[in-house]
């Protein structure tokens, strides 16, 4: 049965349509948690109230508006303290009390499907509840009379077992993630060893990444099977999902699609997915996909920048990708500067897309000029696999051949080059 819930928001100052797409999104995030939005109590406040979040006029109007709706849920639009909550729950007590972050959070728990996610999700959860325990429904009696140990209520000695089981459960599940981001390290140094470049796709939830991932597979690799999940959702996408993008001038890259973002993302989600994050931080290129249709697309985008400045990503290089232009009456596939626009849905603007990305990471391909021996065929056979062959010509000395190659092979197989080309030559 769908819960029917009042949503609550307080406006610290801001501007009045930036605070009605905060309040639009905490509906999404409802609804992506089956919970149908019956009512809303807003208020403009300097700062929020200590006790319940919103002023004593505000709970009056939330309290009749919980009986006129029938509603069985609350949901906060920021993160209550325990206090806050316990508050709540006593001014209102046949209903639950919900703030954003545990939203969030219940979302990432129903969507988390590898042991990885379901880890992180699980951590989070709990550092989200430890501080929370003496505010919860289930808790928890008051000390006892008297004083010292011998004289503590059941209900201390209860809260102290919870809190303590909480902290071992937690130290129990990073152990054995920190094991897994171990295994996921040395896949990464193996790639390294490999020269593989890797570009990561980035942004808001529900931009399109996944979308676009599997519109460059299609372009590229014709492969539909190696598809990965997409969905018109909030956090459709919690997993990192990698896959090789072979192109036909046998260049190569790994491309990867991780959890999207979202404003007032909460902080125990953010470290509890750094070690997946970690992926984006050893990228070579950021593939930074921005919902141009949607009309917040510009505090997305510096939303997303914020929180990679806060996971320390820096300093990597980024095309800013402008998706579902096909939502717009403008002309795409268009390329400027840094900027692609594109609709990944549509599959239009993928060459362009590629274009960008090979200028970034294929940078250190050399074109040169080879004379291969005949009794040489295995170095032949491994220019048409590994490097894009322009020409190939045989001559009473042996194979002559015209490449874009790895700086690495041309000096590799150098005895072998009997010209390097300059750029102005190419």
């Amino acid at each position: 049965m769908e819960n029917k819930a009042i949503l609550v928001g307080v406006n610290l100052n801001k501007q009045e349509h930036d605070f009605q797409y905060s309040m639009e999104e905490l509906e999404n995030l409802a609804i992506a948690c089956n919970i149908k939005s019956v009512g809303s109590v807003t208020q403009n406040l300097n700062r929020i109230n200590q006790a319940h979040y919103i002023g004593s006029g505000k709970i009056e109007e939330l309290q009749e508006m919980v009986e006129e709706t029938g509603a069985d849920t609350i949901i906060f639009d920021d993160e209550l303290s325990p206090s806050q909550i316990r508050n709540l729950e006593s001014v209102i007590p046949d209903c639950e009390v919900v703030d954003r972050t545990t939203l969030i959070l219940e979302i990432f728990a129903k969507r988390a499907k590898t042991r990885e996610s379901k880890l992180q999700v699980e951590i989070a959860q709990l550092r989200y509840r430890l501080p929370r325990l003496i505010g919860s429904r289930e808790s928890l009696g008051r000390q006892g009379g008297g004083s010292g140990l011998n004289n503590r209520g059941a209900g201390e000695t209860k809260l102290e077992m919870d809190r303590r089981k909480i902290e071992e459960q937690i130290a129990k599940l990073s152990r054995e993630l920190e094991h897994l981001v171990g295994q996921r390290k040395m896949q990464r140094r193996k790639r390294e060893k490999n020269e593989i470049s890797v570009v990561s796709l980035v942004g808001y939830t529900n931009a399109g990444k996944s979308t676009m991932m599997n519109a460059v597979l299609e372009s590229y690799n014709g492969e539909k099977d190696k598809h990965v999940f997409e969905k018109n959702m909030l956090f459709a996408t919690l997993e990192t999902s990698v896959r090789s993008v072979t192109l036909a001038t046998n260049q190569s890259f790994l491309l990867t699609d991780t959890v999207g973002f979202i404003n007032k993302l909460p902080h125990h989600l953010v470290k509890a997915f750094r070690s997946t994050l970690e992926e984006v931080a050893e990228a070579d290129l950021l593939i930074h996909v921005i919902d141009v249709s949607n009309p917040h697309h510009q505090e997305q985008r510096q939303l997303t920048n914020e929180i990679l400045g806060e996971i320390g990503i820096e300093g990597i290089p980024v095309i800013h990708v402008y998706n579902k232009v096909d939502l717009l009456e403008e002309e795409y596939p268009l390329v400027d500067g840094d900027k692609v626009y594109v609709s990944a849905k549509n599959r239009q603007g993928m060459d362009a897309l590629m274009e960008q990305i090979k200028q970034h990471i294929f940078n250190d391909y050399a074109r040169c000029e080879l004379l291969i021996p005949y009794n040489e065929g295995q170095v032949v056979s491994y220019f048409n696999e590994h490097a894009n062959v322009l020409e190939e010509d045989f001559a009473s000395e042996g194979t002559k051949l015209i490449v874009e190659c790895k700086k690495a092979d041309a000096e590799k197989f150098r005895k072998y080059i009997t010209h390097i080309y300059r750029k102005e030559e190419e």
